[in-house]
C-alpha cells in the first residue's frame, strides 16, 4: 500500500514544488497548432492532490480552468465502455502506439482498427461508439455530464473559443475519421463524431475539480465516484493500465520510468496521476515538450510521488 501522508504535509510539499516551478527556465512551448491554447501564459502552473475523503489539497494556479484536451478521452471511455463493455476491443486496441497520438502510418497499416483508445484515432472510434449508443431524448453532452457529476462541479463547461479553434484546424481528425469510415470501423456521420470528439477535447476545467473528477480511479471502483462512472473494481484496474501504458502517447513508457503511476496527459498542459488506494493528483503548466505533455506538470509530478514515496512498484 502507498504511504498515505496527512494533509498538512501533502500541503506543505505542493506549496514548495509551486514555488519551485515558478522558477524553472525549460517550461517547454504552448500548443500553437490549436490557435486558442496558444494564448495561453507560459508562466502558469497549478497542482491538486484529491485523497479518498475529503476535499482536494492545491498549490498555485489550481483554480484556474484550462482546456483538458486529451484527459477527456478517460471519461469518454468510461461512457463507452458503459454502453457497450468489453465488445469495445473489437473496434480499438490495448496496445501502447509508439508513434505520435495523431500519426496516420499504423492506422493505415493495420486496417482502420486504433492501437488504444487514448490516441486520436482510438479516441474518435469512442466517439462513434458514444453517438450510436445515445437516442434522442438522451444527456446530449454524456462525457461533460460526467465530469460534472464526479467533480460535483455543475458549472464545468466546454470552452467554445477552443471548440471554434479546434474545428477550424482539425483537417487531420477529419482524415482519420474519414480513414476509418472508409475501413468500415466508424459508423455514424464522420464529421459529427470529429466535431463530438472536438467537444469533449474543450471542456474546461480546474486542477481542483479534474483530481475530484479523476479520483474514482483510484479507489479501487468502490465508493460514491465510483458509483457515478459505473464501473466495477475490474474496469478500475483495466483503464489504470492503459493509462499506465498508453496514458502519454509515445512517451508513456518513460512517464512510467520516471513516476510510477498510471498518468494521462493532455496537450492543455494537464496531466492526471493516479496513486491506487490513496488519490488522484492533477498538476497543470501549458508548456509542452516535444511528445505533448507539458514539462513542468512531469517534473511536479515526479517529484510529489518520489518525496511521498507513491508508486505502483
Amino acid at each position: 500500500m502507498p504511504n498515505q501522508p496527512d494533509g498538512t504535509e501533502i500541503q506543505s510539499v505542493l506549496d514548495d514544488i509551486a514555488i519551485r516551478m515558478a522558477g524553472e527556465a525549460d517550461r517547454g512551448e504552448v500548443a500553437s497548432y490549436i490557435p486558442e491554447l496558444a494564448r495561453v501564459p507560459l508562466n502558469r502552473f497549478g497542482i491538486a492532490v484529491a485523497p479518498l475523503h475529503g476535499e482536494p489539497i492545491i498549490a498555485g494556479d489550481a483554480e484556474m480552468p484550462f482546456s483538458i484536451q486529451s484527459i477527456s478521452k478517460v471519461f469518454a471511455l468510461v461512457v463507452a465502455l458503459g454502453h457497450v463493455g468489453a465488445s469495445l476491443w473489437r473496434r480499438v486496441g490495448r496496445e501502447p502506439s509508439g508513434d505520435p497520438f495523431n500519426s496516420i502510418v499504423q492506422l493505415e497499416f493495420e486496417r482502420g482498427k486504433p492501437r488504444n483508445p487514448f490516441i486520436n484515432p482510438g479516441a474518435i472510434v469512442v466517439s462513434d461508439v458514444i453517438l450510436e449508443h445515445q437516442s434522442d431524448e438522451a444527456d446530449p453532452h454524456p462525457v461533460l455530464d460526467l465530469c460534472q457529476r464526479l467533480a460535483d462541479a455543475p458549472d464545468i463547461t466546454v470552452d467554445e473559443d477552443v471548440f471554434a479553434s479546434e474545428v477550424a484546424t482539425g483537417d487531420r481528425n477529419r482524415a482519420l475519421a474519414y480513414f476509418m469510415l472508409a475501413e468500415g470501423n466508424i459508423r455514424g456521420d464522420a464529421t459529427k463524431v470529429t466535431e463530438r470528439y472536438f467537444r469533449q477535447c474543450s471542456i474546461e476545467m480546474s486542477c481542483r475539480q479534474l483530481a475530484a473528477a479523476t479520483r474514482f480511479l483510484a479507489t479501487g471502483g468502490e465508493g460514491a465516484d465510483a458509483d457515478i462512472a459505473g464501473v466495477t473494481p475490474e474496469r478500475v484496474r483495466r483503464l489504470n493500465a492503459l493509462m499506465m501504458t498508453c496514458g502519454c502517447y509515445d512517451a508513456s513508457g518513460e512517464v512510467a520510468f520516471r513516476i510510477g503511476l498510471p498518468c494521462k496527459s493532455g496537450v492543455g498542459g494537464g496531466l492526471v496521476a493516479i496513486v491506487p488506494g490513496v488519490g488522484s493528483i492533477v498538476a497543470w503548466s501549458p508548456g509542452l515538450d516535444k511528445k505533448g505533455n507539458s514539462v513542468l506538470a512531469l517534473k511536479a509530478i515526479e517529484d510529489l510521488a518520489h518525496r511521498l514515496g507513491w508508486s505502483v512498484f
